[in-house]
C-alpha cells in the first residue's frame, strides 16, 4: 500500500538504525509529543533498536488522557441528570472521574452513544428534535476542525437542542509548559504530525529560537520516527536548533487555512486544565461569545468543581515524561485498562496503555523481520 508499507520496510528501518548508531555519540533525551507516536515506538519495538544513549521520553500528547476529572464528572451528569442523549468518540467512555465513567453511567441506562464523528451528533439532533444532544468534543488541534464544523452546521440548520462540552487543548503551550518544568530533561522534540497538518510549522519557529531545542515534525510509521530521530540527533550533535519537517508527504508549511480559518470563526484561546498537570496558560479552544449557545457547559448551568486525582496514580508524571509508565507502584496491578486509576491507562494514545499491551512482546511487526 503507497505511503504504508514502504515506511514499514525492515531494511530501511535496518539502515536508519545504523545511522542513528553512528551518529550519536552523547547521551540525548528526546521527546515525541504524540500519544500515537508513543503507540508506535513501543508496538514497533523501536525503543529496544535505539542506541541506549538515546532515551525515549513520552509526552502529553494524549487529549483523552489530559481531559480533567471535573469535565468527565460533566459529561456524566449530563446523561444521568439532564436526560441528554451524549454523544462521544470511543475512547472517553472508560476514562474515570470522580466517581464513575460515562461507561458506568451508559450501564446504568444512560443515553451515552459512540460516535465516529461530531456530525453524526448533529444529524441525530436534526432526527430527534424532542431530545437535547450534547457531543464531548475532546482533541488537539487536529479534531477540533471537525467539532467546530458541528457548531457552524447546527447554527446553520437552526439547531436548539445541539451543544458540545468542549475540551480542546492545544499542542505548543504544552510543549512550552514541558520545557518550563523544573524537572524537564527534554534536549529535543518530535512534533506530531496530524498536529502540523492543520496548523502548519509557524507556532513551532518561537520555541525554536526562544529555548534553542530542535523540533522534528514526524509521521508515526516506524521509519518516520526513525528518520526524525536521527535528524534530531543529527541537530543535537552539531550544537543546533532549527524547526525541521521530516513529514513534508502530509505536512505543508502552512498548514490547512481553511480549517484554520474555521477555528478562528468558531473558537478562541482561554487557559486550559490538563488532567494530571495543571492550568496551563492559552492552551486550549472555547466558543466564542457568539455560539455559547451551542456551550453545554453554560446550556446546562453545569456546577462541578475540580476533584482530586487517584493518589495511587501518577499519571501527570507519566504525561509530563517524568516516570515511565512502569515506574508505577499500580501498573498492571490495581490499574489496568479494564480497570485504569487513570486515564493513560485507557487512551488507545496512552502511554500506559502502550506499555501494557506491547512492551512484554519480545517480537513486533518490525523487529521480528530483522
Amino acid at each position: 500500500m503507497k505511503f504504508l508499507s514502504e515506511f514499514r520496510d525492515p531494511i530501511l528501518v535496518k539502515k536508519i538504525i545504523s545511522q542513528i548508531e553512528k551518529t550519536t555519540t552523547k547521551n540525548w533525551n528526546i521527546m515525541e509529543v504524540c500519544g500515537g507516536q508513543t503507540h508506535s515506538l513501543v508496538k514497533n519495538g523501536i525503543l529496544d533498536l535505539l542506541p541506549k544513549k538515546i532515551q525515549m521520553i513520552h509526552g502529553p500528547g494524549c487529549p483523552v488522557c489530559v481531559t480533567p476529572i471535573n469535565l468527565i464528572d460533566k459529561a456524566v451528569y449530563l446523561a444521568e441528570e439532564m436526560d441528554v442523549i451524549l454523544c462521544s468518540f470511543g475512547d472517553m467512555l472508560r476514562v474515570p472521574g470522580s466517581k464513575k465513567s460515562l461507561l458506568q453511567a451508559k450501564a446504568n441506562g444512560a443515553d451515552i452513544r459512540i460516535l465516529y464523528s461530531p456530525l453524526e451528533a448533529v444529524k441525530l439532533a436534526l432526527e430527534q428534535p424532542e431530545k437535547e444532544v450534547v457531543f464531548f468534543a475532546v482533541g488537539f488541534e487536529t479534531t477540533a476542525p471537525a467539532n467546530a464544523l458541528s457548531v457552524y452546521q447546527a447554527q446553520s440548520l437552526g439547531l436548539s437542542n445541539f451543544s458540545i462540552l468542549t475540551s480542546h487543548v492545544l499542542v505548543p503551550p504544552a510543549m512550552e509548559a514541558v520545557i518550563n518544568d523544573k524537572e524537564c530533561r527534554v534536549n529535543a522534540f518530535l512534533a506530531a504530525g496530524h498536529v502540523c497538518t492543520i496548523m502548519g510549522l509557524e507556532e513551532y519557529y518561537p520555541l525554536v529560537k526562544k529555548y534553542k531545542i530542535p523540533i522534528v515534525v514526524t509521521g508515526f510509521e516506524p521509519v518516520d520516527l526513525l528518520q526524525g530521530i536521527l535528524i534530531t540527533v543529527q541537530q543535537l550533535e552539531e550544537g543546533k536548533s532549527i524547526l525541521q519537517n521530516e513529514y513534508k508527504r502530509v505536512v505543508k508549511p502552512k498548514g490547512n487555512r481553511k480549517a484554520q480559518e474555521l477555528l478562528t470563526k468558531i473558537f478562541q484561546v482561554k487557559n486550559r486544565e490538563w488532567r494530571g498537570i495543571g492550568t496551563i496558560e492559552k492552551s486550549g479552544f472555547e466558543l466564542r461569545p457568539e455560539f455559547k449557545k451551542f456551550d453545554a457547559n453554560l446550556k446546562f448551568k453545569i456546577n462541578i468543581t475540580k476533584a482530586p486525582e487517584n493518589s495511587d496514580c501518577i499519571s501527570g508524571l507519566v504525561l509530563k515524561g517524568i516516570k515511565k509508565p512502569k515506574e508505577c507502584s499500580q501498573f498492571g496491578k490495581k490499574c489496568t485498562p479494564e480497570s485504569p486509576l487513570g486515564a493513560p491507562m485507557v487512551s488507545s494514545e496512552g502511554a500506559c496503555a502502550a506499555y501494557y499491551h506491547f512492551s512484554a512482546f519480545q517480537t513486533s511487526e518490525v523487529n521480528s523481520t530483522i
